[in-house]
């Protein structure tokens, strides 16, 4: 069997990258930017004021003035006003244009009580050139990368690309998702239960999942464990559909009937089982159109953990997103493996009083035992066995979300 690398490495083979399209910066948010964005230009593209207050020569007060004659205000959004004399001063606002020929701010709170026409320092108040003053060019200058093609444009990245002058930002498109689960036994919530059925739960964990991590083109859909309904379904969402996630339908059952109707409509299958606990049914493949197909396992634990573990990442790279650096967490109490597979253990983080980051092991029965999974934050990948890792072994950690 594969080994979990391995199987990364034949999902990345094969991921087709999302076409580019053009949106408007107000639709962006959460998409994956597809081109570099430069400075417009000087940021701030002025010499800015930081402080209500006065704006002045810093050289008159060198020389002993400490009064100073109120020449007029200078507000945010401005031309700038020109001082009109070395022991001028022009009342100035937050975010304003620092007038020309002054190079120094010095707050309200640092002035005695105002007088008409008059601004007088207080004792002992500190005067520097540029004090208070946002300096053109101190952020950046035109023309420098302010955001390279892969991130994802999040608050601060939509904030950075308007300060650009960006109207309309490439992006890679969405892609069309469906979210397929199968068996008979399944009823939908609301819908009366009999003892022998289950709730459909894992399809509102993957849609969730999904939703969460910015893809909003899913579509969702439940087949019966009937071969020529499923070839009839299949081969519609394959025809309409990027990337298809399914759950249950891939071990080794008489019902297991996926693997069989994806080859008979032409999906190549890349691999069937990884050495991996839970989760080891997993199928991979991919359509003659260039879908991605991913068979996840029926059980809830075991399909949470390979849509984690490879389905977003995957979905992540087809968008052109940089990978994120591994994210490495220490076992806040032991756990021993015993099966040559690599473990896949929920958990739940904590910090300690000096702020280090734990991942506390969460117990569960079997891959079915799902309600364990509540106030986990996601779980983390630990060797094959038969080994044990003590109390501080770190290791990789997945989120959830």
């Amino acid at each position: 069997m594969l080994t979990p690398a391995e199987a990364d490495l034949l999902i990345g083979e094969r991921l087709r990258c999302q076409p580019i399209e053009s949106l408007p910066l107000a639709q962006c948010a959460g998409s994956v930017l597809r081109e570099n964005i430069y400075a417009e230009r000087d940021q701030p593209p002025f010499d800015r004021v930081a402080m209500d207050g006065i704006a002045f020569d810093s050289r008159a007060v060198a020389a002993g003035a400490r009064s100073l004659h109120l020449q007029g205000t200078q507000a945010a959004g401005d031309p700038p006003l020109s001082l009109a004399s070395p022991t001028a001063c022009i009342e100035v606002m937050t975010g304003a244009v620092l007038p020309l020929g002054c190079d120094c701010v010095v707050p309200v709170e640092d002035l005695e009580a105002p007088r008409p026409e008059q601004r007088l320092l207080a004792a002992g108040v500190r005067v520097a050139p540029w004090l208070n003053v946002h300096r053109r060019g101190a952020d950046s200058r035109q023309g420098a990368l302010l955001l390279a093609a892969g991130v994802r444009l999040r608050a601060p990245e939509i904030a950075i690309a308007a300060s650009a002058g960006m109207a309309r930002v490439r992006v890679s498109s969405q892609p069309m998702l469906a979210v397929i689960s199968t068996g008979n036994e399944l009823v939908e919530p609301g819908e009366p239960v009999l003892d022998h059925q289950v709730r459909r739960s894992n399809a509102y964990a993957i849609v969730s999942a999904l939703r969460e991590h910015g893809f909003q083109r899913v579509a969702d859909d439940h087949i019966r464990d009937e071969a020529g309904m499923l070839r009839e379904r299949l081969h519609f969402h394959l025809e309409t559909h990027d990337v298809l996630v399914l759950s249950g339908g891939v071990s080794a059952g008489q019902f297991d009937l996926v693997p069989g109707v994806l080859e008979e409509l032409g999906v190549r299958a890349i691999f069937h089982r990884v050495a991996q606990r839970p989760g080891k049914p997993l199928w991979f493949g991919v359509a003659p159109s260039g879908a991605m197909v991913f068979g996840l396992p029926g059980r809830p634990v075991s399909a949470l953990v390979c849509l984690s573990r490879y389905v977003l990442p995957a979905l992540a790279a087809s968008l052109g997103q940089k990978p994120p650096p591994p994210e490495r967490i220490a076992l806040g109490a032991a756990a021993d493996i015993e099966a040559p597979l690599t473990h896949f253990l929920p958990v739940r983080t904590e910090q300690d009083d000096w702020g280090r980051s734990w991942a506390l092991p969460v117990a569960t029965n079997s891959s079915e035992h799902f309600t364990a999974l509540a106030g986990t934050d996601g779980f983390v990948e630990l060797p094959p066995g038969p080994n044990a890792y003590g109390k501080g072994f770190v290791t990789r950690l997945y989120r959830w979300s």
